[in-house]
């Protein structure tokens, strides 16, 4: 009987080794788990322009690795990128004009460009005739003896009132909005030279009745007159170019503007000014 008990007990304590240790294992596992929980908070990361000590310059922001550049910064000052030869503009594309150049070149500026220049290119877009600042006139003798690039650095950096489109149009699209406004200024400027040998010339005025357009359709375009501008000195406070007026008060002056029936044959007011 002696011998059975001890043999009972025997068995009864290594089953409790058993679950000691298994629950010792269980609560290693857990302790170990909970010390390795990260939430994103605790996400190890340089904070942007922040010091750290794992680097021995102890800068967070490492600087660019030597002979490697920058995605979409390659050849940032080549002629493509700026528009600029030697620091100049000149008049010629960085790659050949195509007709899918061209067609790319019309739809960007028909839906960038139209607003204020108008679809011919003369300056007269919707919001001109509704008073806002004339836009340039891409057929007077100034605009057709810039060179090309003149077009795409305008786009690209801005020119008066006119903001940038870096953001709207990359390079390809700009260079082939330039291409375009020469096609727009050739179409109203060329000679019969200009055009290849074997070429049949037809006149606009008979292509616009062929179309059932009256012939007056393809007579001088009428460029805007008026401008509902105050004729102010810009405010330099408020951003380059500052279109804003410099004195509020000042009294407006009148650009021709266009007379109508409601102000019996007087300039209409600028809206807002008393």
């Amino acid at each position: 009987m002696r011998g059975i008990r001890q043999e009972g007990s025997g068995v009864r304590s290594a089953a409790r080794r058993q679950t000691w240790i298994l629950g010792a294992g269980m609560t290693a596992m857990l302790l170990l788990s909970a010390g390795c929980r990260q939430d994103m908070q605790d996400e190890p990361k340089f904070v942007p322009q922040r010091g750290t000590t794992f680097f021995s310059d102890n800068r967070s922001v490492r600087p660019q690795v030597e002979h490697t550049v920058a995605r979409g910064q390659l050849d940032q000052d080549s002629y493509f990128n700026t528009g600029l030869e030697g620091g100049k503009e000149a008049d010629m594309m960085p790659f050949p004009v195509t007709m899918q150049v061209l067609a790319r070149g019309q739809e960007r500026f028909n839906i960038y460009c139209t607003p204020c220049h108008s679809r011919v290119g003369n300056g007269a877009g919707m919001i001109v005739q509704r008073g806002y600042k004339p836009a340039a006139n891409f057929h007077d003798a100034r605009h057709l003896a810039q060179p090309v690039s003149h077009f795409f650095y305008v786009m690209t950096n801005g020119f008066g009132a006119m903001p940038d489109y870096s953001a709207q149009l990359p390079p390809a699209d700009r260079w082939a909005v330039a291409a375009y406004i020469r096609a727009l200024q050739m179409s109203q400027d060329a000679g019969t030279s200009s055009v290849p040998a074997g070429v049949q010339v037809q006149d606009l005025k008979d292509i616009a009745q062929q179309e059932g357009y009256p012939e007056s359709f393809a007579g001088p375009w009428a460029l805007p007159q008026a401008t509902h501008a105050v004729a102010q000195p810009a405010d330099p406070s408020q951003g380059n170019p500052g279109m804003a007026p410099a004195n509020e008060n000042a009294p407006p002056v009148w650009n021709a503007a266009p007379v109508n029936a409601e102000t019996n044959g007087k300039p209409a007011p600028r809206r807002g000014v008393k």
